[in-house]
């Protein structure tokens, strides 16, 4: 199962207006949030772990190099994040919520962390079982006083702004996502509402990527 999906590279980018958040060079986690039991699991973007002592020693078996996600988030995200989503209306949460972060250090690249080095994680996403992943509007009102992605941009898509990102205007480690929503009218009249997102990675991180791992680096790219 991939609990957080895939996001395709910026040729499958619509036009009109989205929000460019910083795309951290990291791990993502998610953590799963249950409105009557609190926190019930988390795990990476392949494998879930109860949230327990049991599940915590088991994830950190697994996944030594991210065994630090789990005492950061009990230090510094548990309590906050919780009193958020419990602010929150009840039908748009449903009876549970996904919570997605980035896990990095300074010196984080392709998935690959130093355990001797601090390290962070930035909120990326919020999805419900009943209404599905947060707009970004909705998004930034709802959790933008937590330590979430940072926000780079706001406004159209387009083939610049993209170029600017590839040439390194903004201070970026990896790029850039892209998030904005796709409206559609029905033949009844109703207008559907749908999240894209679109990745922007920048040509420095892409020489990284090549020196790194030769033949493989498209493996990371877009």
């Amino acid at each position: 199962m991939l609990y957080y999906p895939k996001i395709p590279g910026s040729r499958a980018a619509p036009s009109g207006r989205c929000v460019a958040f910083e795309k951290y060079d990291g791990t993502n986690l998610h953590w799963d949030w249950d409105a009557d039991f609190g926190w019930v699991s988390f795990g990476t973007r392949r494998d879930a772990f109860d949230w327990s002592d049991h599940g915590i020693a088991a994830f950190a078996e697994a996944h030594p190099d991210l065994a630090d996600a789990t005492r950061i988030f009990e230090a510094n995200w548990a309590h906050s994040l919780a009193a958020t989503l419990a602010g929150l209306p009840a039908e748009r949460l449903g009876a549970s919520v996904r919570c997605f972060t980035e896990f990095f250090g300074p010196s984080s690249f392709a998935g690959r962390h130093l355990r001797h080095e601090p390290k962070e994680l930035r909120l990326i996403d919020v999805e419900s079982e009943s209404a599905g992943m947060w707009f970004p509007d909705d998004f930034l009102r709802d959790f933008g006083h937590l330590a979430i992605a940072r926000v780079i941009a706001s406004g159209k898509l387009t083939g610049q702004f993209a170029d600017e990102i590839r040439r390194g205007k903004f201070p970026l480690a990896e790029g850039v996502i892209c998030k904005g929503v796709h409206r559609q009218r029905q033949a009844d009249g109703r207008v559907m509402e749908s999240l894209w997102m679109v990745k922007i990675k920048t040509d420095a991180y892409q020489a990284r990527l090549r020196q790194a791992f030769a033949d493989r680096w498209e493996e990371f790219w877009e």
